[in-house]
């Protein structure tokens, strides 16, 4: 079997065997294939797509290409969740600990932020001596003893993603759903987990802009996760302003820490507590959506679900007080308010505009290998249909350079949008799959 074989089949809108796909993603993966005619099936692919069937193999190709966890030891129903990415998601980071409260286990592989969106790892980092870069086996410990533990990707898991995904980012090949799918669903399903829920985000602040583009997307990612016999469910959720009051690493820490209190911003509440009800009737601890969110809203009240993140903070290496003494977190020189130019309601709050000043105060990253600053970023963020006077607060920007708090300050301006009259209000969840 030749590559140029299987690229010219599929450059002709063929459909590939599966023994095809696993000769082309084990040798790419092995270094036998090279990186031009990985980049060349990749374009084949974006332009022709795949089957479902063809989507499925590729993605058990790909999990298949390094190691996969072996979870049997862990004697509870094993969930994740994955979100395709926003501006102030930070969901992961009350929801694992909450589940973990309530009868199923976690073993949750995230990943860092790269353009205007966040990432979990980096929010995680932010809690001093939190260790992300765990083995196998101390992974798998934490998890078994603890409900739930959340770390990056090893070197020896789903290898052909790690490499496929940065030679897409180079070849203008991102934005394919057969690609984007086996890439999330690769990792995911090598975590050993028996139900998965997927947040697919669209509006301003998503990779997908439009709901149509996440609604393809989600039946797609459901579709591969039944062929290959797990419980895959989907929620279309909207983008369009961050969420939660705010972002950056360590104040979304604190965020999550508020939420698991009972005490957050009520749009990140009512998504954890949906995610979380979800995944226990998907696993069976839970007879109906009532009964699983009366569970995780007990826990919640009585303290265990804060109990619960600690402990896992605390079994990283993690500074575990830091999410009950916020002072022990990283803060910023500079705490400066946002003033709203004219009186009014906020009809809209451009999550792209936000994510992009907060990148611009050093929270995000623009190359995979750059550092952030865990300290940076808004806080106090007002939402849609609030209304605010002239002069009043719109953020608070928590910054270290003068320069970049400028440059940043002009982007933020002019993300906020006023009327006269309150907008019509848009619901968080847009569908559920």
């Amino acid at each position: 079997m030749m590559p140029q074989w299987i690229i010219e089949k599929k450059r002709d809108g063929r459909e590939l065997g599966a023994s095809e796909i696993e000769f082309f993603m084990q040798g790419y993966a092995r270094g036998e294939i090279p990186d031009y005619q990985m980049a060349a099936l990749a374009m084949a692919i974006y332009l022709r797509g795949m089957t479902d069937s063809e989507t499925a193999l590729l993605t058990e190709a790909m999990m298949r290409s390094g190691d996969t966890l072996d979870t049997s030891r862990i004697p509870f129903p094993k969930v994740d969740k994955h979100s395709t990415g926003g501006i102030g998601d930070k969901i992961s980071l009350p929801l694992a600990p909450l589940l973990a409260c309530c009868g199923v286990a976690v073993p949750m592989i995230s990943g860092r932020g790269l353009g205007i969106t966040g990432g979990t790892l980096d929010k995680l980092e932010s809690i001093p001596g939190y260790r992300t870069n765990l083995g196998e086996r101390e992974f798998l410990d934490i998890v078994a003893e603890v409900g739930c533990s959340i770390v990056g990707q090893t070197e020896r898991l789903v290898p052909a993603d790690k490499k496929l995904y940065a030679l897409r980012d180079v070849t203008a090949t991102v934005p394919s759903i057969p690609l984007i799918t086996a890439s999330i669903m690769s990792k995911k399903l090598a975590e050993g987990i028996d139900h998965l829920l997927l947040d697919v985000k669209f509006g301003a602040g998503a990779f997908m802009r439009t709901r149509a583009d996440a609604r393809r997307l989600a039946e797609s990612l459901v579709r591969v996760g039944r062929a290959m016999g797990k419980g895959v469910r989907a929620f279309l959720t909207d983008m369009n302003q961050p969420l939660g009051r705010t972002v950056g690493n360590a104040l979304e820490v604190v965020e999550a820490a508020e939420t698991l209190y009972g005490r957050g911003p009520a749009d990140v509440r009512e998504l954890t507590l949906a995610f979380g009800a979800e995944l226990l009737t998907m696993a069976g601890v839970a007879p109906n959506s009532a009964a699983a969110r009366a569970t995780l809203e007990r826990a919640l009240a009585s303290g265990a679900a804060i109990a619960k993140f600690q402990e896992m903070i605390r079994r990283q290496g993690g500074d575990a007080e830091a999410v009950a003494d916020y002072n022990r977190l990283p803060a910023a020189a500079i705490r400066t308010p946002l003033t709203a130019p004219c009186a009014g309601y906020i009809a809209a709050v451009d999550a792209e505009r936000i994510g992009r000043a907060v990148v611009l105060l050093g929270a995000g990253r623009k190359k995979t290998e750059d550092a952030v600053d865990p300290s940076v970023g808004l806080s106090e963020l007002v939402k849609v249909g609030e209304r605010v006077e002239k002069g009043g607060t719109l953020a608070i920007a928590h910054a270290n350079d003068r320069a970049r708090l400028d440059e940043a300050r002009k982007l933020l301006i002019e993300a906020f949008t006023f009327s006269e009259g309150p907008p019509t209000p848009t619901p968080l969840i847009a569908e559920r799959f």
